[in-house]
Formats: structure tokens, C-alpha cells, sequence
């Protein structure tokens, strides 16, 4: 039932809607790892700064109480929010204080919910939160208001988190660039001339600029691999099941996923240990035991580890040249950790596979929107990619929606075969650096027309048809300052696999610490 707080008017939110892959009712303990242990109580400067173990530390041994930790996020989010624009939705300060002083009593009382507890948290504005304002970038939603959590946050709140606002996504997901007509566009944490990203833009900004400990986002085509790239952070595609979310209908799921993005690696496991996990609620999901990904030790030995370098996919997925030159050397950090690197494509006419990612995208994309469509009023407030992504589903039959998912099973086998010769392979992030953000997208690449919205991210969405995990971490910066990442792919269901090469890269890299944004310097 829609809130008091919504218009009359506004959508029936049981009529639920594929948005950015997922749908609209989709969506501990201490590390493994070292974790430094303040000698006195941080100041608010240091508060921000902290990874998300150190965060954890800090609250637990209560060196910080959980009140001084938001009073630092939220004065923090005050001085750079309004410079970028990731954060939105921002809920009372009062009210924010008034739950981070329960999060004190309960540890006063020898109570913890959970690593994230009272961490400061932002949902991305394509998730339900109950009592917060939820738009999904549409003005058909701009005041509805969820009765409920959706299932991951549910899992957030129950783990400790509080939830202080939402970050800002594209309309309704669509687009790797995250700008819509209720909030404006988020703009690149490090030249706020350029694009965030997206569709999670306001959720890597965020992050980037320490806004926030940790972030969700979700990933379809590159949700949350493009944006990790372009604000030097990184972003976690999971396999299908991994993270359970709920939706209309849970046995034809889409091909999006929700997954956890951070700092750093370790920050990331600990964020997926407490998203992941079976919920019935969700029935393809995975019922394997989640804490692993917080409990186990991701060092190990990776001399003679096989990677491929897939770049451009041999020219199927132009790249502007810096982008392929910038992303070739952090191959350089692979080899030193005692990786092989070789250039290698899987054995499958590429071509296919697009074509039936457009398929597929149109049908789960465009039913949920169609009520939308139908309606000619409503019709009017939607973006052309919504249009596009409607109007190409209505054309397609059952056969033809079964035929592509046939190719998609063919790509997944030659993927699978190609996991036989290598343990891994990598890719840019995206095919372009963060562009001018008053453009929709880009309309040519190395000379190469773009015939639609999404083909300049043709080469995530070829990945997010084969169905491994990609781990999108830093590779670099172009020569005018902006980020890149490169993804790191394993085969479906070994998140474990990914998080541990990740790791050592880190590492041998550590460009997340070391590059800040320029606006994290003294003022």
C-alpha cells in the first residue's frame, strides 16, 4: 500500500517493475584480516577516513560511540554532498542521532546486531526503504513513500546499519550514467564535470569521497562495475543467488543482480557476508553459509595462475585507446604476484551474444515498465531509453525470448570452457572514460558508431551474460586525472576466487588509498 506521504495518483507499489535488473520489491564479527586498533578516540576527520574494519574496531571497542560516528558522516555529507550530488533522500539529523544513541545503549548493554552496526548507511534509490522517500530517478515515483524494507535492506538494518537517505541512480536503472528528473545528475568524485557512472553513480561517489563506509548498488550491464571505475573504488557483480532479492516474480529472474561495493577488498567481503545468504523468499538464491566471505583469509599463493586479458574482445567492444593502454599496464601487478597474463577471447561468435542480450534486456526490462507505458499520461514522464526498452519488448514473441536465452546458455558454456585454459580473465570497466556529464552517451568510440544507449557498454553486458562473478577494482588514471577500472571474472559461484586475486592486487596496487579526490584535501 502506498504511503500517506504519496499522491493519490502515484503507482500501486505491488505493481512491481524490473528496474536496473532488479525490481522494485527487491530489493558478524571481526575480519580475518589485520585490524588496526586505535590508542584513543578518533577525531571526526579520522572517523571518515576509516575503512570498514577499522569502522568496526572502533564502534565495538567503543574508542568512538556510534553517535560521534554519524555526527562525523553527516557533518562530512554536509560539506561535500552538495558539491556532487550522490547522496539523496538525507534523512533527519535529530532522527539519525536519536538511533545512533540506541546502537550506543545497546552495546552499553553487551549487545551487537552485527559488523555494520551503527554504521551510517545510503540505499540506492532503486531499493525500498520503509519511510524513505524511494523514486526510482522517476517523477511517477517522486513521493512515493515504501510501507516496507525490501529483502536486502532488511538484511543492512538487521546487521546494524542505519539508514540516513538513498544515492542517487539513473531512471529506473536504465543507463550507465546516473542523472534523472528528480534529483539532477551525481556528478565524478574526481572531476565534477564528468559522469558518476551508473547505474550505483551516487553510491561510488559516496564512497570515493568517504561519504559513506560502504555501499550497495546493483549491476546489470555494468551498474556496479562502471561506476567503481570511475570513482577509483571497487564494485562487486555477484553471481545469480548469491544475494537474494525479492521480487513480483522470483522463477523468471532477470539477469541484474545486487551485490556490495567499498574501499577495499576486505571491506567488500565483509559487506557480502552480510548480504548473501539463502532467503526463501528468494528461491533461486544460494543456500550456501555467507560468513565464509567474512571469516576466511583471502592471502594465497598465485604463481602460475592463468589470466586472460580479453581488452576489446579482439575489436568486437571499441575502447578509446587510453582506456585499453591505462588498463594493459595494471596487468603489470598481476604478473608480479606470479600471475600469467595472455591475450585470449573465448570461442563464440560475439555477435549472438549481443543480439541476444538486446532481446533479453527489451523482455525483462520493458514488461515491468509496461504499465507504465500503457498508460498515456505516465507515458509522457518517461526517458526514451524506458520507450526503447518497451516498445523493442512488445516486438518480440515467447520463441524468440527462449531463442536468446539458448545463446546465452551457449556463451555460459563457452565461458566455461574457456575457464578450462584460464583461471581467470580481465576487462575494462568500461569502454570509455568518465565523459562530459551533460551528455546522455556516447555516440561514437574509436570511430565507431553506438546505435544504442548501452552498446558503449557492450563489453560488461557480454560478461553479465556469461554469469561469473566480476570484481571491478582501480587500474589507473588517464593522462587528464580521471579513473578506469579493470573487472576481475571467475567462473559462476567462485566470489571466493575473485575477492582473493582482488586482494593481492590490491596489494601490489593500493590506488584506492593512495589517489584521493581532490576534494578530500584540506579547505
Amino acid at each position: 500500500m502506498v504511503s500517506a506521504a504519496a499522491d493519490a495518483d502515484e503507482p500501486d507499489p505491488d505493481r512491481r517493475c524490473v528496474l536496473g535488473g532488479l525490481t522494485t520489491g527487491a530489493i558478524l564479527g571481526t575480519t580475518a584480516y589485520a585490524i588496526p586498533q586505535p590508542a584513543v578516540a578518533a577525531s571526526p576527520s579520522d572517523i571518515v577516513m576509516m575503512d570498514a574494519a577499522s569502522l568496526e574496531s572502533v564502534i565495538h571497542s567503543r574508542k568512538a560511540s556510534c553517535v560521534e560516528v554519524m555526527s562525523a558522516y553527516l557533518d562530512h555529507i554536509e560539506r561535500l554532498n552538495a558539491k556532487v550530488n550522490a547522496i539523496v533522500a538525507l534523512q533527519d539529523r535529530a532522527q539519525l542521532l536519536a538511533q545512533a544513541r540506541e546502537r550506543d545503549a545497546e552495546l552499553a548493554r553487551g549487545e551487537s546486531k552485527g559488523p555494520l552496526h551503527g554504521f551510517p548507511h545510503a540505499v540506492k534509490d532503486l531499493l525500498p526503504v520503509k519511510g524513505i522517500r524511494s523514486t526510482w530517478g522517476s517523477p511517477l515515483l517522486k513521493n512515493f513513500v515504501p510501507a516496507a524494507d525490501s529483502l536486502l535492506v532488511e538484511r543492512l538494518r538487521n546487521a546494524g546499519a542505519i539508514i540516513v537517505g538513498k544515492t542517487n541512480a539513473p531512471e529506473f536503472g536504465l543507463g550507465s550514467h546516473t542523472y534523472n528528473p528528480v534529483y539532477g545528475a551525481t556528478l565524478n568524485a574526481y572531476d565534477q564535470s564528468r559522469s558518476a557512472g551508473g547505474s550505483s553513480g551516487g553510491a561510488a561517489v559516496a564512497l570515493a569521497l568517504r561519504m559513506l563506509p560502504l555501499a550497495d548498488g546493483s549491476d546489470y550491464g555494468g551498474s556496479l562495475r562502471n561506476p567503481a571505475g570511475w570513482n577509483n573504488v571497487l564494485g562487486f557483480r555477484t553471481s545469480f543467488g548469491r544475494v537474494p532479492v525479492d521480487g513480483l516474480d522470483v522463477w523468471l529472474p532477470s539477469m541484474g543482480v545486487a551485490g556490495p561495493m567499498a574501499r577495499n577488498v576486505s571491506d567488500l567481503a565483509m559487506l557480502l557476508s552480510v548480504l548473501a545468504g539463502f532467503d526463501a523468499r528468494a528461491p533461486l538464491s544460494m543456500d550456501d553459509d555467507a560468513s565464509v566471505f567474512q571469516r576466511r583469509r583471502l592471502e594465497r599463493e598465485f604463481k602460475g595462475t592463468r589470466i586472460a586479458w580479453v581488452g576489446d574482445f579482439k575489436g568486437y567492444t571499441p575502447c578509446e585507446p587510453e582506456v585499453i593502454e591505462v588498463c594493459k599496464s595494471a596487468l603489470k601487478a598481476f604478473e608480479s604476484i606470479g600471475c600469467v597474463v595472455e591475450e585470449a577471447v573465448p570461442d563464440y561468435p560475439l555477435d549472438a551474444v549481443w543480439r541476444a542480450v538486446m532481446k533479453l534486456r527489451a523482455w525483462q526490462a520493458g514488461s515491468g515498465l509496461l504499465a507504465f507505458y500503457n498508460d498515456p499520461a505516465k507515458r509522457a514522464l518517461l526517458k526514451p531509453e524506458v520507450i526503447y526498452e518497451v516498445e523493442s519488448g512488445l516486438k518480440l514473441s515467447a520463441y524468440e525470448v527462449t531463442a536468446a536465452s539458448v545463446v546465452r546458455t551457449e556463451w555460459y558454456k563457452a565461458v566455461r570452457a574457456f575457464f578450462e585454459r584460464y583461471d581467470y580473465f580481465v576487462a575494462p570497466t568500461a569502454q570509455v572514460f568518465p565523459f562530459d556529464v551533460n551528455m546522455r552517451w556516447p555516440q561514437e568510440i574509436a570511430g565507431k558508431k553506438m546505435e544504442t544507449y548501452h552498446e558503449w557498454m557492450k563489453g560488461m553486458l557480454l560478461i553479465t551474460m556469461s554469469g561469473g562473478p566480476a570484481l571491478a577494482v582501480p587500474a589507473g588514471f588517464s593522462s587528464q586525472g580521471l579513473p578506469i577500472g579493470i573487472q576481475i571474472v571467475a567462473p559462476n559461484h567462485d566470489e571466493l576466487a575473485c575477492l582473493e586475486l582482488a586482494y593481492a592486487y590490491e596489494l601490489a596496487t593500493n590506488w584506492t588509498s593512495t589517489h584521493l579526490p581532490s576534494l578530500l584535501r584540506p579547505t
